[in-house]
């Protein structure tokens, strides 16, 4: 794009600025209301690692809790570690790991909420991520082609934009 792109009023590109460069959105002028997302991913492995974790047999010791508070904390650090997102005061986060024996493995959820003036997609999506990061760190001594799939976002309410349920694909 040519610096006329960004003035032009039809383009609304809002982490750039004019000349565009990246920038953090102002969001100071929009109300704080109560904003939820919820983020999923899939953690593959083998039947027999799988085995393992559920019967908590796992050389590094409790995967699953392990996973589950790194997915918390994470969400936490978002701001941190996505250069343009804002940090946000948290009121909710809950990870969630559900057994799978069809994938084999494991489907990780993790729905994070506030009262702010912008969304917290990007929190549950690092929740999902860092949960499915730490299982694999804490398994992979039982197996090294652990396989973390399918992270997206599942649903996100409130805000500007309204309720958002994105068809799978």
């Amino acid at each position: 794009m040519t610096q006329d792109n960004f003035s032009d009023n039809s383009v609304n590109l809002t982490h750039l600025d004019r000349q565009g460069r990246s920038q953090m959105v102002d969001v100071s002028d929009k109300a704080a209301t109560v904003r939820q997302a919820v983020a999923t991913a899939n953690v593959r492995m083998l039947s027999e690692t799988f085995a393992a974790i559920e019967a908590g047999n796992a050389p590094k010791g409790d995967v699953l809790g392990t996973a589950r508070l790194a997915g918390i904390m994470a969400a936490k650090q978002t701001s941190a570690l996505i250069p343009l997102c804002h940090p946000l005061p948290l009121q909710k986060i809950e990870v969630q790991i559900v057994p799978d024996p069809q994938l084999p493995g494991y489907q990780i959820y993790a729905t994070v909420k506030t009262k702010a003036e912008t969304g917290v997609e990007m929190e549950a999506l690092t929740a999902v991520s860092v949960a499915a990061l730490t299982l694999y760190d804490m398994a992979k001594a039982l197996e090294k082609s652990i396989q973390i799939e399918s992270i997206r976002l599942v649903s996100k309410m409130g805000g500007k934009s309204g309720d958002y349920f994105p068809q799978l694909i």
